[in-house]
C-alpha cells in the first residue's frame, strides 16, 4: 500500500469499505508507512516555520516519502529473506 500522492478524501473515495467502519488511512498503514508520516509531520512543520511554499514543501516531503519508504522496506525485505535462508540452513540441518 503506498499512498504517496493520496489525500484523506481520496483515500477515503478508494477505500469505502474502510471509511465506512470509521477506519483511517493510519489505521491500515503499515509500521513503515507510520514512520515515514510521522518524519514528514516534523520535517512539514520545520519547512512552515522557515516559510518555505506549500508546493515546495510538497515536492520535496514527496521525494523524501519514496525514499524513505524505499528504504524502510528494503531493509524489510533483506531481514526476511535472512531469515528464510537461516530456517533453511536450519531445516537443512536437522
Amino acid at each position: 500500500m503506498h499512498y504517496v500522492n493520496c489525500t484523506a478524501k481520496d483515500w477515503r473515495e478508494v477505500n469505502k469499505e474502510f471509511a465506512d467502519k470509521g477506519l483511517n488511512i493510519r489505521d491500515v498503514a503499515s509500521i513503515n508507512e507510520l514512520a515515514v508520516l510521522s518524519n514528514l509531520e516534523s520535517l512539514n512543520a520545520e519547512m512552515i516555520k522557515v516559510e518555505i511554499d506549500k508546493q515546495s514543501r510538497f515536492h520535496k516531503l514527496k521525494e523524501i516519502a519514496i525514499y524513505q519508504l524505499t528504504i524502510l522496506n528494503e531493509k524489510d525485505f533483506m531481514k526476511a529473506l535472512k531469515k528464510l535462508n537461516e530456517r533453511i540452513y536450519v531445516d537443512k540441518k536437522n
